[in-house]
């Protein structure tokens, strides 16, 4: 394993830009050594980096990711950041799963409205073929 990380290798390899690293640094996130102007990364920093991005990329906020990363540190530990997650999971599928039901029911309204323009139109016939003369090529 690498003792340490640069800056250039942590935005390489997980596609962030040197800002954003700047920023969880700040927030308190990662404390990089540093050597000179040079900031050297451990192992643990990027984990939690991983961890973030992860975070992230599922939806949680980053005082939710926040928590459940100190939680490790903390009684009752790793059972209690895992059962934490889990909790946090459970509620950002709930959320997710509600926000799938209000698209699906949106789509199926945006279909019902669409078929009932294409029946009014078609009982107006030619003068209700706006599409061709606008010039529509769909």
């Amino acid at each position: 394993m690498q003792p340490y990380y640069t800056i250039t290798q942590l935005t390489q390899e997980f596609g962030v830009t040197t800002r954003t690293l700047r920023f969880y640094e700040a927030e308190g996130f990662l404390a990089p050594q540093r050597r000179g102007r040079q900031r050297l990364y451990r192992p643990g920093d990027r984990t939690r980096l991983k961890l973030i991005l992860r975070g992230k990329r599922l939806g949680f906020s980053l005082a939710e990711i926040r928590d459940i990363i100190t939680m490790y540190a903390k009684a009752p530990g790793e059972a209690g950041q895992l059962q934490l997650l889990m909790r946090r999971i459970e509620s950002r599928r709930a959320e997710l799963l509600a926000k799938r039901q209000d698209i699906d029911l949106t789509l199926s309204e945006l279909e019902e409205v669409e078929a009932g323009c294409r029946r009014r139109l078609a009982e107006m016939g030619p003068a209700g073929d706006l599409f061709s003369a606008a010039g529509d090529t769909s």
